[in-house]
Parts: C-alpha cells; structure tokens; sequence
C-alpha cells in the first residue's frame, strides 16, 4: 500500500501541498491544465523553483486575470462535480469544501448556504483543493498521514479585516488535531490547509513503518526569517512481513494513542434503521462502531450508538449520526488507549489466501487474528467450514514462524 507523510514543520498552505505532489513526482502539465478541467476562465498554474532558506522546492502559483465571484457551496458543487478529474478526488476535495464551509459559517455566526465563500471559493482555492486530491490520485495514495501542525502568531489581514493567527476558521477546523504554537510571527496554517489535512489524515503524529520511495518539497509563498518556509512530503509503500503474502496495510506503532468517543442513545428508532450505522460509520473512517442495548428513562429499551475515530474525524462523523437517526445530540469524549503494535498480512494456506492482523505483544511474542470477512468469503468459495479454514490459517502462518 502506497502512503504519504507530510511533515508540516513550517505549517501547511494549498500552495505548498500542490508544490510538496509535484516535487514527488505527480506530472506539472496535469496541475497546470486543472483551470481548463475546471471551467475556469483567466485562471492560470505555474509551477517553477523557489529557494526558501537553505532548502530548494517547487513553487506553484495561480494566477487570476480580472475579478472571480464570491461563490456560494451549491456554486462549488456544481464547478468540482463537473471537472474532469477522477470522481474519488472529486469527492475527496467536496469533503474538504464542506468542512470549510461549516468552519466559516461557525464562526461568523451564519449557515453554510447563506455564507459567501471569499478567499475558500475564489478560483485559487478551488486549483487546491482539487489539485491536492487529484494529485494524491495520481500518485497512488491510499493513506494520509501527517505532523502536528505549528500554527504561529500575529495576526493576518483577510476579506473580513485583521485576524489573530490562528485565523478563527482554521482554529474551529484543527480542533482535536496535535498543534504547536512556535514563536514564528506568520499564519503557518491557512484555512485551506486546514481543511484538507484534516479531511485527508488518518493519523496525525507518527506513521506507519513504510519504504520511502520518493520526497517532494513544496515552497510557502514567503520567506520566514526563523526557518525554511517549505512543506514536506514522504511517498513510500509499507512493508511486506516475512512468511506472508503481500501486507494489506501499514503497521500500527505500538504506545499510547489519542481517540474521540462518540456516543449517542436512541430510544424512538427502529432497529432497521439502526442496524445500517455502524457499516456506514465504519466506512466513513471510525476505527470501531458498536450497538449497546440499554433501559433509558421510562423503562424504555433503547440502543447505545458508539463510535471511535482519530482526533479530527468527529465532525464527520457525528454528522452521519445526525443525518441518519433521529438523535438530536452527540456526547464526545477523548480517551487514551494502549495499542499493540500490529500489521495486516496476508496468509497463504492450501485452500487460499486469508487476511490477517499479526500483532506483538510486549514481551516479543507474536499472534495471529484471521478477519471474518476474509475467512468468509473463502468459506464460501470453498464450500470448507470456518473452523476448519481457521486452523489452517494458523496452521500455515505458525509454518513460517
């Protein structure tokens, strides 16, 4: 599996995560012909080099003949559904609007239909948000990991007058998110960078272990007198384990992890309805999602919806409880967990392949969990009952241990 780093140590900007792709190896003609993929008129991309202190990196510019309307969200839409670019980076950059959207609309106390999007739906931000998902595509990424992010101080002028930095909307973005607040008098973290890391990362801080087979450097639009104003990104694919097939998925560092605790009680839903929320919260990205039968007030039987996601995915998640039971408030929490280092592999048997976690436990030993899913589908290719397809899955990967 492909993965990206970025090591955001002099924060992140739309500008700097399409210089950061390009210098990893996505073509420039491709970043260069978005305006025409997305309908816009006397808009512009250069990519070129910049030097920011001692580091050399890719610098992209957008450029913008005459004045770009304010748009609204549904204007958005409309602009990104019709581009053409695949649909996953289509999707993955509409996220991102939204996101930004609700973050603005927060903040300066109307909806996301009333707001006028300035700076967010101006012609530059719509080259980076579409850009970095379209890039991350091409480059064959399948998951995002990222730093913390140093925020900076002072303030910065915007459409709606002079802000402290962190700007209010990044702010409202980054919550749950690690952050830093170096003394660097800058806006590090733009409101564009915000939302797409934080609709992008799965897991802020550490990274699976993984071969790097590429680095890409991305150029702020500024020099900054402390240090090099440039963004980084690591491209490699995580590493096969020994005795098994291809590996699945990158390994899982052990310690301790930071996690959000959704949890909502339901009493006034049927459980058809129910049933579907934990396959669709799962597939938006929670790590865990369970049902709990529980009495609520009146002796009534109810349901306890709980969820589990990385710092920075509540918002999207609690949306989904929201849009799809009929709960009218969302209880979060952050808890700490500790987690045995663990990586998905693949396990060659008689009968076929079958998808596994190996995990090691403190004292070095390793063990072995087959996924359901997986013993499954080959029961039923098979016709060979779960149990005994278990055992020779164990059978099998204690052979190459």
């Amino acid at each position: 599996m492909i993965v990206a780093y970025f090591d955001c140590f002099s924060g992140a900007s739309g500008d700097m995560l399409l210089g950061a792709l390009v210098d990893a190896g996505w073509p420039a003609a491709e970043l260069v012909s978005l305006p025409a993929r997305l309908g816009l008129s006397g808009v512009s991309v250069s990519v070129g080099r910049a030097r920011r202190g001692a580091i050399e990196a890719t610098k992209v510019t957008v450029e913008v003949a005459g004045a770009q309307p304010h748009r609204h969200l549904h204007q958005v839409r409309e602009r990104v559904q019709a581009a053409d670019v695949p649909a996953r980076a289509k999707e993955r950059a509409l996220r991102a609007f939204e996101r930004l959207a609700e973050a603005e609309a927060k903040v300066h106390g109307t909806t996301v239909d009333q707001i006028h999007f300035h700076e967010v739906g101006a012609a530059d931000a719509l080259i980076d948000f579409v850009g970095t998902c379209w890039g991350l595509e091409r480059l064959g990424v399948e998951e995002v990991y990222a730093s913390p992010l140093p925020l900076g101080r002072g303030s910065v002028r915007t459409e709606h007058g002079l802000l402290p930095v962190p700007a209010p909307a990044t702010a409202e973005l980054l919550r749950g998110v690690p952050v830093e607040m170096p003394d660097v008098q800058a806006e590090l973290v733009t409101p564009t960078g915000a939302a797409l890391l934080t609709t992008l990362v799965q897991r802020w801080g550490g990274a699976p272990s993984f071969r790097v087979r590429a680095q890409g450097v991305g150029a702020g639009g500024r020099d900054l007198a402390e240090q090099p104003n440039v963004l980084r990104v690591f491209l490699g694919e995580t590493e096969g384990v020994a005795g098994a097939a291809n590996a699945g998925a990158g390994d899982e560092s052990p310690g301790r992890r930071s996690v959000i605790v959704l949890e909502t009680a339901l009493d006034d839903a049927s459980p058809q309805w129910v049933a579907p929320l934990v396959p669709r919260l799962l597939a938006a990205g929670a790590r865990d999602a369970f049902l709990t039968p529980i009495q609520m007030k009146k002796g009534r039987p109810g349901i306890l919806v709980t969820c589990l996601c990385d710092p920075g995915r509540e918002d999207e998640l609690a949306g989904i409880l929201f849009r799809e039971s009929p709960t009218l408030g969302v209880r979060l929490r952050r808890e700490e967990r500790i987690e045995l280092a663990r990586r998905a592999v693949e396990v060659e048997t008689p009968h076929g392949r079958v998808a596994a976690k190996e995990a090691v436990l403190p004292d070095g030993t390793r063990r072995l969990m087959p996924e359901y899913e997986s013993l499954a589908a080959l029961s039923e290719k098979t016709g060979i009952p779960l149990l005994e397809l278990s055992r020779s899955v164990f059978a099998a990967w204690n052979g190459g241990h």
